[in-house]
């Protein structure tokens, strides 16, 4: 299985606010998308680790 690192959201420019108060407003949008990252990134860091530590095939010298 291969495993691919997972790629963090842009964040919006300031501009990219209207500062009318929309709900969700794009910084919202931002921040939940930046805590989905970071759950999948220690997702994947963790199963990385346990693969570096999984007993693999054996090797031929």
């Amino acid at each position: 299985m291969e495993l691919k690192r997972p790629v963090p959201p842009s964040q919006p420019e300031l501009e990219d606010c209207c500062r009318s108060g929309c709900v969700p407003c794009v910084f919202d949008l931002y921040e939940e998308a930046l805590a989905r990252y970071e759950k999948e990134l220690a997702a994947y860091e963790a199963a990385l680790a346990a693969r570096a530590t999984a007993p693999g095939p054996a090797r031929r010298r």
